[in-house]
C-alpha cells in the first residue's frame, strides 16, 4: 500500500541530536509521482514550528490505512519544489518495504555489525551479523561457544549512521537455527522476539541506509 496525494504523513529526521531525533512532524502530501512524493514542508505535532530539511535528510515515516494500520517506511529528501508553495520532495518508498508492526516480511540487507548475546549471568558473548532486518539476522560467533537452537536472550546491536551517529538497538531474541561451518564456527539465525517499536525501526532505518548505499555502487 503506497501513500496518496492528501495523506497525511507523520515524520522523524535522523539526527544526530538525539532530542531532535525525537521530536515528531507532520505534513501532506501535495503531489506525487513514480519515483517522489512532494509534500508540504513538515510542521512539529504540539510546537507548530517548521522542520528545517536538507537534500540527504534521511526520514523515518508512517502514515494511516483507512482501518487505522500505521504504515511505516524510510526515505530521503532529494530536492524541494514550489508550486504556489514550497514542497519538499523525497523519495518514494518501493512497495515491499513499507512495514506494518505486526508484519515480520522486512527488508533484509548484508550487514556486518556487532551484537551482543546475553542467555543467562554465565554465558554472554559478542558475535558479527552477517545479514539484518526489522524481523532478524544471521550471525557468526566462536565454534566453542555452548548454544543451541530456541535458546532465548537479551540482545543488542551496533548500528553506525550514515550522519555519524552510532545507536544501539535493543531486543529480545530467539536463536531459531544454529550451523556449524567448515571453519569451526557456528552461524546463527536470530528471531527478535520481543523489541519496542522505536528499536524495531531503528533497525529499518539502517537497513534502508544500507539498500541506498547498495544501489549507489
Amino acid at each position: 500500500m503506497l501513500p496518496k496525494v492528501n495523506q497525511e504523513l507523520f515524520i522523524q529526521v535522523a539526527s544526530v541530536d538525539k532530542e531532535e531525533e525525537k521530536q515528531q512532524y507532520k505534513s501532506r502530501i501535495a503531489d506525487l509521482d513514480e519515483n517522489c512524493i512532494y509534500m508540504e514542508v513538515p510542521i512539529h505535532v504540539g510546537q507548530g514550528k517548521y522542520l528545517r530539511l536538507y537534500k540527504g535528510d534521511s526520514l523515518s515515516i508512517y502514515f494511516l490505512s483507512d482501518s487505522g494500520t500505521k504504515n511505516y517506511f524510510h526515505s530521503e529528501v532529494v530536492g524541494f519544489k514550489e508550486d504556489n508553495i514550497r514542497l519538499v520532495s523525497i523519495t518514494m518508498p518501493d512497495p515491499g518495504s513499507i512495514s506494518q508492526v505486526q508484519r515480520r516480511n522486512h527488508l533484509r540487507v548484508t550487514a556486518e555489525l556487532e551484537m551482543s548475546l546475553r542467555i543467562s549471568d554465565d554465558l554472554h558473548f559478542l558475535a558479527i551479523t552477517k545479514d539484518l532486518s526489522g524481523g532478524g539476522t544471521a550471525f557468526l560467533c566462536d565454534g566453542h561457544l555452548p548454544i543451541e537452537p530456541h535458546m532465548r536472550f537479551d540482545g543488542w546491536l551496533l548500528l553506525p549512521f550514515r550522519n555519524g551517529a552510532i545507536e544501539h538497538a535493543f531486543f529480545k531474541g530467539e536463536i531459531v537455527r544454529l550451523n556449524q561451518l567448515e571453519s569451526g564456527r557456528k552461524l546463527g539465525m536470530v528471531s527478535f522476539t520481543d523489541i519496542a517499536d522505536v528499536e524495531r525501526q531503528r533497525i529499518i532505518r539502517f537497513c534502508f541506509e544500507r539498500q541506498l548505499e547498495n544501489r549507489k555502487k
